[in-house]
Formats: structure tokens, sequence, C-alpha cells
């Protein structure tokens, strides 16, 4: 083995609790109604969009891989440029392409697949607690990526395709990630349930997001892509600010 793969560094994912699934969720949420701000109302347009958040994900990524243990604030940056971007691609895919959702759906779902079984036949585990090694967070942010555009495709074949709308459509998925819950406590396979609830939220939190920021005669509730995305993004500011300071908190304790 090489002495990349080798290398051993302190997991570099966050403890899956309630306080990491509401700032998944709050992300996604964020990912869809930025990229409709940057690309309709500030009028950037999908492929300028899509240039500046590759950009800023790039730097971004490049900062997060350096790191040898989990550094909140640059983790949860590089979750939310990567929600805006893999919002991007579908919504290229779909509007300047013409590719039907039913189609990105599968192509999504398929490469995830691929990307699973490269993963698994390489460093035979998929669990997010043993991301210790740089080959095995490259494939966890190659996969969080196409969990974010599949989950932006489901979901909008979901509410627009299928007619479900906004409402239901945070009803429905919200639903589906209660009987992942569910299913975890009676026993289910963690890693499964763990990246099904993480494509999961990514349609939920954009059913959430498109109720709330689109206008009534839509069917949201008219609170606009500005107010909603700097509202998600001072909670998420909070939560990680939070997370951060109780970390800091415990390393003293533990050190003492």
């Amino acid at each position: 083995m090489s002495g990349e793969h080798m290398t051993a560094m302190r997991n570099k994912v966050p403890d899956v609790t309630a306080a990491f699934w509401t700032i998944k969720i709050l992300s996604t949420t964020v990912g869809e109604t930025g990229a409709d701000y940057l690309a309709v109302h500030v009028g950037l347009g999908a492929p300028l969009t899509i240039a500046i958040t590759l950009s800023l994900l790039a730097a971004a990524l490049a900062v997060q891989l350096k790191k040898a243990m989990y550094v909140p604030w640059i983790y949860w940056l590089t979750v939310v440029l990567i929600s805006v971007v893999g919002t991007q691609l579908t919504d290229v895919l779909t509007d300047m392409l013409g590719v039907s959702l039913y189609v990105s759906t599968i192509v999504f779902a398929l490469l995830l697949g691929v990307i699973f079984w490269i993963w698994y036949t390489n460093e035979r585990t998929l669990s997010i607690h043993s991301i210790v090694t740089r080959t095995r967070e490259r494939f966890y942010w190659l996969a969080i990526l196409v969990t974010f555009a599949l989950g932006t495709a489901a979901g909008d074949l979901a509410t627009e395709a299928l007619g479900l709308g906004f409402s239901v459509g945070v009803v429905v998925f919200g639903c589906l990630l209660l009987a992942m819950g569910i299913a975890a406590r009676l026993g289910a396979n963690r890693v499964l349930i763990f990246w099904l609830a993480y494509i999961l939220t990514r349609p939920f939190g954009a059913s959430l997001g498109d109720l709330l920021s689109q206008a009534t005669e839509y069917g949201g509730l008219g609170m606009g892509t500005v107010v909603t995305s700097i509202a998600f993004l001072c909670v998420i500011v909070i939560l990680v600010f939070l997370h951060t300071a109780l970390r800091m908190r415990d390393s003293k304790a533990s050190s003492t």
C-alpha cells in the first residue's frame, strides 16, 4: 500500500447526533435557496454560479483535506458549498441540457452505487466512523457530492414532476427520515441507514427551503430566498460555534 493510504488521521467526520442532522438539513436548505438566489435573483445564471461555487468548494476541500482532524467550521463550510454545487449539477442537467429528472435520478443513483462499490472494494468499509486516511476521505466527499445531486433530482422529481408540491414533500420525506430512525433503533444496518438518511435529508431540506422561500402563488410561504438563506446560515453558524465551544471544553477537561 502507498504511504498516503497508510497515513492515519483522527476521524474527520463529526459524531452523528441530533445537531449533526440539524446542521445537515439546514445546509441542504441553504444549498437550494442559495443556488436559486445566485442563479436567478442575482442574475449570474447557472453556468457562472456553478463556476464560482466550484472554485469556492475546491478551496474549501483543499483546506479540509490538509487537516489531520475534524475542524467544525471547515467541515460544515465544505458541506454547505457541496450542497450548492450538488444542487447546481442537477439544475444544469435539467434546465440547460433538458435531461429528464427520471433519467438524472437513475444516473446519479447508479453513480453513487459505483462509488460505494469501489470504496468498499478498496477499503472494506463505508462507515463514516473510519474516515482516518486521505483515500477514505476523498471517497467520502465524492459520495457526499453525488448524494446531494441525487437528492436534488429525486426531490424535484417528487415535488415537481410527480406533483407532490412543497408541503406534501416535506411531510413525505420527513416521514421517510423518521422511518430511517426507527429502523436504526430496531437494529438495521447503521451504515446503510446513515447513507439512506443522508440522501433523504437533501429532498427534505430542499422541500422545506422551497416551502419557506417560494411565493404563495407557487405553494410557498413567501419568505424569499434571501431571508431564508440568511436565517438558516445564521442558525448553522450558531450551532457550529456551540459545537466548537463544547469540543474545546471537553478537550480541556480531558487534558486536566
